[in-house]
């Protein structure tokens, strides 16, 4: 028996019969699989006794090499645990959940004294309001619209604002009522906001009763452009209220789930009902699941979503029942801070709804079937279209491009994206900032990066092994440029004993490829799939090198000058660029302005007085 087999025995031996969470670890100590467990005795215990386990647990166990546990207090922290851990170490063996897109959301930025309404792509614990997401973007732009006309909110960044020294063309033309310069008073802007957010909230009605009463008072004390303003805004949310979809007579509230089974996948479609009212749905992916049963499924999916949901209504209304349906509840009780029910019905409306919820699964899972077989018929053509116009012994599975990036010759950075199968594998991405050269001279800078790249697979050198992160060898090089760029890059690869390794050029603008044995470039047709996959590869390396730059120059920009000036340390740096925002401002500056900042004096003041 081995020291690790024999060291997990003994492991076994000592396990409480306690609730709390068990770490799955391989030979390198990654966490590869957490779970929860009523007794970890038992649970643990279950994976190293006995065979038939389903065919994934079998697969993990040949890698566990080792296995932590937390005990806890009860399964409802267990469960809490669980969560937290499966989002801190995204373990290989857990059930992944796939967001189809990142849609954006609503944030009132409510913790800040003169709140505004801003769009944003996720969601953070920061105290803040979220609505959303919202699936459809003209959905979306639709209501931003709407609420800017209806209760005009400050729009401002937070640096413009704190440093505003008059109202901004936004005041004038009635689309911001300049809470900068105290315009209006901070009581009425917060009643402006309890108002967007009645509205997203989807309680439309309670937002009219509130602006009917505020029209009769209005016009009551004879102030009836104001009157007409409510009217207006009235008129406005009730066009609004008569397109959404009734979905219920009631005023009821919650969310509705159910799922379809594909291959090793679940499409899981969510509906969120608020006051009655259908008022967006969402469908997210599931991987990994084809070992699991229907209940454990829906456990997994409702642990995963609600540990990071912005809102828990009261009732969930599910197509199956899960695992730990009473567990669960009592956790999202403890989340949401009142009860919360969940519910699988079997007749009536609500039945209905659920059924409804999972044709719309089905749907979705088969159109994303459909579109992942086209995708990968044309990437397959175009893999082996490339193949057939380059003259390849084999396919080009793994296809790396490079990419220079610079301004003037200043701050000179390259790129590697890699490509495997027709599509980006980002996790091999590299990114150089080229050291040796001077100047604006893109032959040698990418002489440089691909040097640096494939020292490592030298067959002249041969005596140190290769870098775990340029261990993998390339199919095909795509060099962004014509015959220059390709010279540089034929010559790197022989130097390293690499001169059978596949390597084009493509130019901008004709999209030309340039080969090193054939003196005329090919031309592709511009419908041609080998074309598109080359051209994204290409433009993807172009992105990675121009962000990349991009980055560099931004820290430039904004931390250079500061680190010149004597006195001036990364608190007081920090300080400054949180007080005014930018280094031009801090320029403006006055002596008296500079001390007030917190941490300086009068000393660094007159430094960068002087200095800037």
């Amino acid at each position: 028996m081995g020291a690790g087999k024999a060291a997990i025995k003994e492991k076994l031996e000592l396990l409480p019969a306690k609730p709390g969470v068990y770490l799955m670890l391989d030979g390198e100590g990654k966490v590869i699989y957490v779970g929860k467990a009523s007794s970890l005795r038992n649970r643990v215990r279950s994976y190293f006794r006995g065979s038939g386990h389903p065919p994934k647990v079998q697969a993990m166990l040949r890698y566990v090499a080792d296995f932590e546990y937390i005990v806890t207090d009860s399964e409802v922290e267990a469960l809490i645990l669980e969560c937290n851990l499966i989002k801190e170490h995204r373990p290989k063996y857990n059930i992944s959940l796939r967001d189809d897109k990142n849609y954006p959301y609503l944030k009132v930025t409510v913790t800040q004294e003169y709140p505004k309404l801003v769009v944003v792509r996720s969601i953070k614990k920061d105290g803040d309001r979220y609505f959303g997401p919202y699936t459809q973007v003209g959905a979306l732009n639709e209501t931003l619209k709407l609420l800017r006309q209806l209760f005009p909110l400050r729009t401002c960044s937070d640096s413009v604002f704190q440093h505003q020294t008059r109202p901004c063309l936004n005041y004038h033309i009635a689309r911001c009522l300049a809470p900068c310069q105290k315009k209006i008073a901070k009581e009425a802007y917060q009643e402006m906001v309890k108002e967007v957010i009645l509205f997203l909230e989807g309680k439309q009605e309670d937002l009219i009763d509130r602006l009917k009463e505020k029209m009769e008072q209005a016009a009551a004390e004879l102030k009836f452009e104001k009157a007409a303003e409510y009217r207006d805004q009235i008129r406005a949310i009730e066009q609004v209220l008569e397109k959404q979809k009734i979905v219920f007579a009631g005023q009821q509230s919650y969310d509705v789930i159910a799922f379809a089974r594909g291959v090793n996948e679940v499409c899981v479609q969510v509906f969120f009902i608020r006051d009655g009212k259908l008022i967006g749905r969402r469908h997210f992916f599931l991987e990994g699941t084809d070992d699991l049963s229907r209940g454990e499924i829906m456990a997994a999916f409702l642990k995963q979503y609600y540990s990071q949901a912005e809102t828990i209504p009261g009732e969930i209304l599910l197509a199956e029942e899960p695992e730990d349906k009473e567990l669960l509840e009592e956790w999202l009780t403890g989340l949401r801070g009142r009860k919360v029910h969940l519910k699988v019905p079997k007749k009536g409306e609500k039945h209905q709804l659920v059924e409804m919820v999972a044709e719309n699964a089905l749907t979705q899972l088969q159109e994303e079937e459909a579109l992942r077989r086209r995708k990968d018929m044309l990437t397959k053509e175009a893999v082996l279209e490339l193949q057939q116009v380059l003259g390849l012994a084999k396919p080009p599975v793994r296809i790396e491009g490079f990419d220079i990036s610079h301004i003037q010759g200043n701050m000179t950075v390259a790129s590697m994206v890699v490509f495997e199968n027709g599509e980006a594998k980002t996790s091999d991405y590299r990114r150089f900032r080229i050291k040796t050269v001077a100047g604006p001279d893109d032959y040698a800078a990418m002489r440089e990066v691909l040097s640096r790249r494939f020292r490592h697979l030298s067959r002249k050198d041969s005596q140190e092994p290769p870098s775990e992160k340029f261990a993998a060898v390339p199919d095909l090089l795509l060099i962004d440029g014509g015959k220059g760029q390709l010279h540089v890059a034929v010559e790197v690869l022989e130097e390293n004993g690499l001169g059978d390794l596949p390597v084009f050029g493509l130019a901008k603008e004709e999209e030309l490829i340039f080969l090193k044995d054939r003196e005329e470039p090919i031309r592709l047709p511009r419908n041609s799939p080998a074309l598109r996959l080359v051209q994204r590869v290409r433009d993807e390396a172009h992105r990675f090198a121009l962000t990349y730059h991009r980055d560099l120059r931004s820290r430039e920009l904004k931390t250079s000058v500061l680190d010149q000036i004597p006195g001036i340390g990364p608190k007081r740096k920090k300080a400054l660029l949180r007080h005014f925002g930018s280094v031009a401002r801090i320029k403006e500056a006055s002596l008296e302005e500079l001390k007030a900042v917190e941490g300086m004096t009068e000393k660094a003041a007159l430094a960068i007085k002087e200095y800037l």
